[in-house]
């Protein structure tokens, strides 16, 4: 069992991340590297494509980061790391949250030349569920360094004022520059943390907290495998999804009521022992 000591508590509290060196057995990286592979070639265990499919080999262009989202719907090895009973405690351990779910996954696949993702706060893009806290916990599924293009955290950014999108995502002319506008407003000089850790380890960062990644020049794949946690008593925002927020993950709203479907949103830890009753049997396949 992954736990969390209370001087790591402290710290993701004043940092806003807190980094690790082993999240993951690594005897499990080489069926997730296999996985990495069906998955950007479009092959789908289950039958279920992912809700974004942003990269596959047949067209891919091969400068850019490859991403999928959700993938743990479409492979069950995949699955069982997302889905993880551990990882959703030590993100309750984390937030003091009595229950973590599913909000989303990315596979990120950033090869030797790709270019960076820009920085960016994951709770600016994410408001149309309330109450709309998240916790991200990011696996690196291969040995990480600054200059391999690995994600790089500001250090008490989640404490600055909240910001709106800005930028692109994708490959930017200056991937830290909305970071810099935001640090700026804030009267701050950033101070950068790099996630350098070996295969298997990885992080958890607050919803709030500015991070991205630069160019991959190293000799090496970066790989990793990210999941993005929100609270099990969370609940549709009407009036976000009025305004065309979350075109995505809209879909799955029901019809009378703003409850979140654990089908799709599925509770993978709860302080008094619940999970989603489903989870079993989908995991056995």
């Amino acid at each position: 069992m992954f736990k969390l000591s209370d001087s790591a508590i402290k710290s993701f509290d004043a940092n806003g991340y807190l980094i690790v060196d082993s999240l993951l057995d690594t005897s499990k990286i080489p069926a997730l590297h296999q996985a990495y592979d069906e998955l950007f070639d479009g092959q789908f265990e289950t039958g279920v494509k992912p809700d974004e499919v942003n990269w596959q080999f047949k067209d891919g262009d091969p400068s850019l980061t490859r991403q999928i989202c959700n993938g743990w719907k479409s492979n069950r090895t995949i699955a069982r790391i997302i889905l993880d009973e551990d990882i959703g405690q030590a993100i309750g351990q984390l937030t003091g949250w009595t229950g973590v779910r599913v909000m989303i996954d990315n596979l990120i696949w950033k090869p030797k030349g790709a270019k960076s993702l820009g920085y960016h706060q994951d709770s600016a893009y994410l408001d149309w569920y309330t109450p709309n806290d998240l916790v991200t916990c990011w696996i690196a599924l291969d040995e990480t360094t600054a200059e391999g293009g690995t994600v790089e955290f500001i250090q008490g950014s989640h404490k600055w004022t909240e910001s709106s999108p800005e930028g692109e995502f994708h490959a930017p002319k200056d991937y830290r520059l909305p970071m810099k506008n935001a640090a700026k407003a804030n009267g701050i000089t950033p101070v950068i943390d790099y996630v350098e850790v070996p295969a298997g380890g990885g992080s958890f960062h607050h919803g709030w907290t500015w991070h991205g990644s630069g160019k991959n020049s190293g000799k090496n794949h970066r790989r990793a495998l990210v999941l993005h946690a929100m609270r099990a008593d969370v609940e549709y925002n009407p009036e976000k999804l009025e305004q065309g927020i979350g075109p995505i993950y809209s879909r799955y709203k029901r019809l009378a009521d703003n409850q979140i479907d654990e089908n799709f949103f599925p509770i993978i830890w709860s302080k008094d022992g619940y999970r989603t009753p489903q989870l079993t049997q989908f995991l056995a396949g």
